[in-house]
């Protein structure tokens, strides 16, 4: 695919969610963006806010293969990933595949289950492979997992293990609509319209497989010069030396925000990525990456002010 195409491709499919999403527009296109880069998404906030919606919207939008789960507490790892079922008239065990083996995956919920079970998908995020019982099945790409959960201090919640947070490029926030944002949302029903009912909608399929590996091997194209680069890395370094941080970005930050940041030029129209690409992407992807020390929380010090802190303080590279 050529890179003047995706922008087009881009707006369809922002055209084709909005039949059904109201407002959110800066969620929409993120995890646009983050599909396009075959990276993870994880999505918070309280419940009641579409973000479930959102990704059978998106699924409806793709001509992909589509699974949920839901994630509760007595949800096993092996309920994911699939397990294996001993033959007795061949007399050898067989692979039944699980719900992981898809194309676009939404682990709703995906807190309200144990640290072991969030566990079991690690590998598939980062390799796109599982591994049961000593055998390695590959994922048919593309794949890409959205998450959802819910804010830690719901009940029944449990914190997702960094490792597992490391392995998300995006973590987005929604939160509630505006009072004419809402008037939207009843007004849709007011017309006879159900959004469990996506049929209604009329959605069209912008987007199928084949189409989003070509506009993933496409991006790659985009210039991305080496101040820009440099731009990456000292926010990135700066993330781990700043004084109201304990623990700071990991080096995938940076590959996340590389990888990123020629997505969304694409999707502006661009085939060059400029500074304001990595100010825009960076809350997304270093939000859930930065621990900050337990006296500046006391302080009532907060990521996203942190975050801006650390973008004023590096300059920006002069185009």
């Amino acid at each position: 695919m050529e890179l003047s195409q995706i922008e087009t491709r881009f707006e369809q499919s922002l055209a084709e969610i909005a039949k059904v999403i109201v407002g959110q527009e800066e969620l929409v296109e993120a995890v646009l963006v983050a599909l396009l880069s075959e990276g993870n998404v994880l999505i918070e906030g309280v419940p009641g806010l579409g973000k479930t919606l959102l990704v059978n919207t998106l699924s409806h939008v793709l001509s992909c293969e589509f699974r949920r789960i839901q994630f509760t507490p007595d949800l096993m790892p092996s309920d994911i990933t699939g397990h294996s079922i001993y033959d007795m008239k061949d007399n050898e065990f067989n692979f039944n595949p699980g719900p992981l083996f898809t194309n676009l995956l939404l682990a709703d919920e995906i807190n309200r289950a144990p640290a072991k079970t969030q566990s079991a998908l690690l590998e598939a995020m980062q390799e796109r492979q599982v591994t049961v019982d000593g055998v390695t099945y590959q994922l048919e790409p593309p794949f890409i997992t959205i998450a959802t959960q819910n804010p830690l201090e719901q009940e029944g919640t449990y914190p997702l293990p960094e490792a597992q947070l490391d392995r998300f490029m995006f973590k987005l926030l929604v939160d509630y609509p505006t009072q004419d944002q809402e008037n939207d949302i009843l007004d849709v029903f007011a017309s006879g319209k159900d959004n469990r009912q996506l049929s209604q909608f009329e959605l069209s399929s912008i987007l199928d497989g084949e189409t989003i590996k070509s506009i993933q091997n496409a991006v790659k194209q985009v210039i991305i010069e080496p101040q820009v680069i440099q731009y990456i890395t000292s926010i990135v370094h700066k993330t781990r030396s700043w004084h109201s941080v304990e623990v700071g970005a990991s080096p995938r930050a940076g590959v996340n925000l590389l990888i990123a940041s020629r997505t969304l030029a694409a999707c502006r129209g661009r085939d060059f990525v400029i500074p304001d690409d990595i100010k825009e992407l960076s809350p997304w992807v270093l939000r859930h990456r930065l621990r900050l020390k337990p006296e500046s929380e006391i302080e009532g010090i907060n990521v996203e002010d942190v975050i801006r802190e650390i973008l004023d303080s590096v300059e920006a590279p002069r185009q």
